[in-house]
């Protein structure tokens, strides 16, 4: 335990700003110790793990979860310049997102729904779960020792149900809304880099290539989309006097992406699933 702790200080030490020096230290001994957990990653078992070394009353651990200051979006700031800089120091960074459901039943618990859960869902079955449902924005690492790359998140938002929306007076926004804020965080956060963003289906939509569109080739979307869909150009701009009745809002039309795919040159590529 000492030893692992001795060697993660240095990279610990790099989220200290996030904290506050009172909350730092505990906040370093429970990342250690959720590391080394094996079941539910509760604070209760977290110090359980650390035993003596957790210094001080259990309830300090337990408030800096619930009471303590820190930053979140400071400490979503630091992880993501480590890993750019350790893993993508050049070039195009790859991202992936997903929305996930974690069951939380209780009555209490602040801002749980009725969500979909996809993983025990099929075409003809539905299955439901209370809880949360979090939309994860992730970058992709290639490490040495793996044959695939790694998904390591590094912001989350919390998806609201349209009814509770609605009770609390807020306009609802979808998972792909929740999306397009993460990504303009980390188009904020690093004004001289390029992402590459890869969702499913529920991100494919009209307004998140609207919103890609707009960052003016910073980003780009990788998504499904049906090979069917009916596309355009984008509508004319108009030059000198506006025309009467209503300006347009479609270009030219452009073939079917099954169209495409037909009439394209094909290549044959080893991909790593």
């Amino acid at each position: 335990m000492a030893r692992i702790a001795t060697d993660a200080l240095p990279v610990f030490a790099l989220f200290a700003p996030a904290f506050t020096p009172a909350t730092f230290p505990r906040a370093q001994l429970l990342a250690v110790a959720a590391i080394l957990t094996t079941g539910r990653r509760t604070v209760s078992n977290l110090l359980r793990t650390l035993g003596h070394l957790a210094v001080g009353a259990p309830s300090s651990y337990h408030r800096v979860l619930s009471e303590a200051h820190w930053s979140g979006l400071r400490l979503a700031t630091l992880l993501t310049r480590f890993v750019l800089r350790c893993y993508w120091p050049s070039g195009i960074v790859t991202l992936v997102g997903d929305d996930t459901v974690s069951a939380h039943p209780g009555r209490k618990v602040y801002g749980k729904a009725r969500h979909r859960d996809a993983v025990r869902s099929s075409h003809r079955y539905t299955a439901w779960r209370w809880g949360h449902k979090w939309v994860v924005l992730a970058v992709l690492v290639w490490f040495p020792f793996a044959g695939r790359p790694w998904a390591l998140p590094v912001l989350v938002a919390l998806y609201r149900s349209p009814e509770d929306n609605r009770k609390r007076g807020r306009p609802h926004k979808t998972p792909a809304q929740r999306m397009q804020t993460l990504l303009r965080l980390l188009l904020r956060w690093f004004p001289d880099r390029c992402f590459r963003f890869a969702g499913d289906a529920g991100y494919g939509s009209h307004d998140m290539a609207a919103f890609v569109a707009r960052t003016q080739g910073r980003l780009h979307l990788v998504s499904k989309f049906h090979p069917k869909a009916n596309l355009y150009r984008p509508p004319p701009k108009v030059v000198g006097k506006k025309p009467n009745g209503r300006p347009r809002k479609k270009g030219a039309k452009l073939p079917s992406p099954q169209a495409v795919v037909l009439n394209a040159s094909h290549r044959r590529y080893n991909v790593a699933w």
